[in-house]
C-alpha cells in the first residue's frame, strides 16, 4: 500500500482520496482553508461531496511540508489557474527522485497558454509527471460507480504506479505517451460542454446535442492537433468519452454553468450559483486567442467566446452556427 499527497480538497480531489484509501492506501490531503480540513478529519465530510462517508485513513492538512512527507505519489487537484503559485509554494518538499507529480486537473494557463504539465515542468525542472483524466465525474467516482481513465507520460515506470495503485474491479487504467493530447482533450472538453448548457438553457434538444457534440470533437481535434496532440488521442477517453459525460450530466459543473447563461443569468451570477471553479469560462478566452493565433476556422469556439464577451444572444448564436456557409464534412 502506498502514501498518497492529494494537492486539493475539492470534489475531485476528495473523490480519489476515497477510492484510493478503499484500496487500503494512507491519502493525506493538503486543503487551503483550515475549516476544508477540520470537516474532513472530524466529521469524516466534504461539503463538496456531502453525501459520502470518507474512511479513516485519509487525513487533512494546510501544511504542504506535512501532506508531502513521506509520500510516493503526489496528485495535483487544484483549480488550473492556481496551479502555477500552489507548486511554487510546495516544490521545496518535493524529493524529485522519490515523489512524481500526476496532475488530475484539466485547464490551461491563461497567462501562457502553457498545458498544467509544462506549467509544473517550468517550476520543477526534473519532476516526473503524468497526467490522469477521462469521463470521471467526482459524486460517481466517490461511491464506486465504473470508472475508466487514462494516465500519460512519456515516464513507463510512473504509469505502471498509477495502474497498480489505482486499479480495482470499478476503476480501470489505460495507458498514453500522449500527454501533451491528454491535457488538451481535457481542457479543450469543458468549452464544448458549456456550450452544451447554453443549448439546455434556451431549449435545444436531442439533436441539437448530438451535433454540438460531434462538431464540438472536430474543433477539438483540430486545435489540439495544431497544439501538439496526436489527432487518435482526441477519440479516445481523455477526448471523446469526457466530451460525452460532461456535455450531457448533470453532473457537470461546466453544463450547468452554460445552461444558467442559456437561461440569461450574468457570468458573475452564475459563478456564484455553480459555488465552485467553472474551467470552461477560464479556458475559452485562451483557447479563442489560440485559434487565432493559429488562424484556425472554429465557429462553435468562435461563438461561445461572442455569447460571454460580446454580448452574443444565445439564440442568435445558434441561428449563425446554423446558416453558415455551406461546406462538407470534415
Amino acid at each position: 500500500m502506498k502514501n498518497i499527497a492529494i494537492i486539493g480538497s475539492g470534489s475531485w480531489g476528495v473523490a480519489l482520496a476515497v477510492h484510493l484509501a478503499k484500496m487500503g492506501h494512507k491519502i493525506k490531503i493538503w486543503s487551503f482553508q483550515k475549516e476544508e480540513a477540520d470537516l474532513i478529519n472530524n466529521e469524516r465530510r466534504c461539503k463538496f461531496l456531502p453525501e459520502v462517508k470518507l474512511p479513516e485513513n485519509i487525513e487533512c492538512s494546510t501544511s504542504y511540508q506535512e501532506v508531502l512527507k513521506d509520500a510516493e505519489l503526489v496528485l495535483q487537484v487544484t483549480p488550473s489557474k492556481f496551479t502555477r503559485n500552489i507548486v511554487k509554494e510546495y516544490k521545496q518538499y518535493i524529493d524529485v527522485t522519490k515523489q512524481p507529480i500526476v496532475i488530475c486537473s484539466k485547464g490551461i494557463e491563461k497567462d501562457t497558454s502553457f498545458t498544467l504539465d509544462e506549467v509544473v515542468k517550468e517550476e520543477i525542472p526534473n519532476a516526473r509527471i503524468g497526467a490522469l483524466s477521462g469521463p470521471s465525474h467526482a459524486e460517481e467516482v466517490s461511491i464506486a460507480i465504473p470508472t475508466v481513465l487514462v494516465i500519460a507520460s512519456k515516464d513507463e515506470e510512473l504509469k505502471t504506479l498509477v495502474q497498480n495503485t489505482f486499479m480495482n474491479e470499478y476503476m480501470r487504467i489505460y495507458t498514453s505517451n500522449d500527454v501533451k493530447g491528454v491535457e488538451l482533450g481535457g481542457a479543450l472538453k469543458n468549452i464544448i460542454a458549456f456550450c452544451s448548457g447554453v443549448a439546455a438553457g434556451i431549449g435545444c434538444g436531442d439533436n441539437t446535442f448530438a451535433a454540438l457534440i460531434t462538431r464540438g470533437l472536430v474543433e477539438i481535434r483540430k486545435l489540439g492537433v495544431a497544439l501538439g496532440g496526436e489527432k487518435e488521442t482526441f477519440y479516445g477517453l481523455s477526448g471523446l468519452g469526457d466530451l460525452i459525460v460532461t456535455c450531457l450530466s448533470e453532473h457537470s459543473r461546466n453544463r450547468k454553468a452554460g445552461k444558467l447563461i442559456g437561461q440569461g443569468k450574468t457570468v458573475e451570477e452564475t459563478k456564484k450559483e455553480v459555488g465552485m471553479t467553472i474551467e470552461s469560462i477560464d479556458n475559452i478566452e485562451v483557447a479563442k486567442q489560440l485559434s487565432d493565433k493559429l488562424g484556425l476556422e472554429l465557429p462553435i469556439l468562435n461563438t461561445v467566446y461572442d455569447i460571454l464577451y460580446n454580448n452574443l444572444d444565445p439564440k442568435k448564436a445558434v441561428e449563425l452556427l446554423m446558416t453558415r456557409e455551406k461546406k462538407d464534412e470534415d
